[in-house]
């Protein structure tokens, strides 16, 4: 069986698709990547995955709404919503330094869990949207983000793209989470 999520190897939505496979009987699942909720909703319709997890709100962050246009323009069947913990981490390419940290980039709903944090901690950093919380690590370790960059992202993701922790838990909340949705292709 093949789940569909909506983020890359990494990211909170593999952690997500790999609870939902174990609260649903499906420990065999085949994880695909896809990035966000309308590549998992299309991929879904069209038959290349059999279940899809994605994120729609977050208990600091509020409602995912990148992904409402999704919701709205497909048709699918809410198998299961469920929540799990959410600890952001800032990530940088190793021997980086704070002091060399010019930009911090993320997921437009990840860096809203940390905005005060970042405005704190941070004032003088650009801060930069990405499509994915891992993508941006992935980016970042191979190069495609400047070496002065340092993302915001989970602890698997630094450990699956070889990223250092400059600095742990930053989210505003220390209790973090984020609900998502389990679907399945509509029945007629």
């Amino acid at each position: 069986m093949k789940i569909g999520i909506s983020g890359t190897k990494g990211s909170f939505s593999e952690e997500a698709g790999r609870v939902y496979a174990g609260e649903t009987g499906i420990p065999d699942a085949e994880i695909v990547y896809l990035t966000d909720a309308e590549h998992v909703l299309s991929s879904l319709e069209a038959g290349t995955v059999d279940r899809g997890v994605f994120a729609i709100e977050n208990s600091n962050g509020g409602v995912v709404t990148e992904y409402l246009p999704a919701i709205a323009k497909h048709r699918f069947s809410i198998d299961k919503i469920f929540e799990i913990p959410v600890d952001h981490m800032l990530l940088v390419r190793p021997g980086t330094k704070a002091s060399g940290v010019t930009a911090i980039v993320s997921q437009k709903q990840a860096l809203r869990q940390c905005r005060m944090y970042l405005q704190r901690h941070w004032p003088g950093v650009e801060i930069k949207e990405y499509i994915d919380t891992a993508t941006a690590a992935k980016d970042l370790a191979d190069g495609k983000l400047p070496a002065t960059a340092a993302v915001v992202a989970s602890a698997r993701a630094g450990e699956v793209y070889d990223l250092e922790v400059l600095e742990a838990k930053i989210q505003d909340l220390k209790f973090n989470y984020t609900v998502f949705l389990g679907v399945m292709k509509l029945t007629e």
